[in-house]
């Protein structure tokens, strides 16, 4: 089995580096990112890219901190501090990230 954790956590550094295109490369084709059980937010891999420019462009200084990861099976959990800007005040979100070999086919958040 690979390192999922590894993979989480080279997204999340994609994601600090505000490169959705770095990002969207350790997903699948047809991944998406949705509330946990819930909605999909971002659909496909085209869809993360263009959610995730989007967001970059309107959060700027948007960074997230991992607090503490897990790995079980094909799963990855990131316990997470998001800070928006620094007049916002951080959240906490928790990241679960499914996967279909080494790449992520879904990522859903709990916050």
């Amino acid at each position: 089995m690979s390192d999922k954790l590894g993979i989480a956590e080279a997204m999340l550094t994609a994601y600090n580096a505000q490169d959705a295109d770095a990002y969207v490369a350790l997903m699948t084709e047809h991944a998406c990112e949705a509330t946990y059980r819930g909605a999909v937010v971002r659909e496909g891999r085209e869809g993360t890219r263009v959610g995730l420019k989007a967001m970059f462009a309107e959060f700027p200084e948007n960074r997230a901190e991992i607090l503490i990861g897990y790995q079980l099976g094909g799963y990855a959990v990131l316990h997470e501090r998001v800070a928006r800007s620094a007049a916002a005040a951080p959240f906490e979100v928790m990241s679960i990230y499914s996967f279909e070999g080494d790449l992520c086919s879904r990522v859903e958040f709990i916050r």
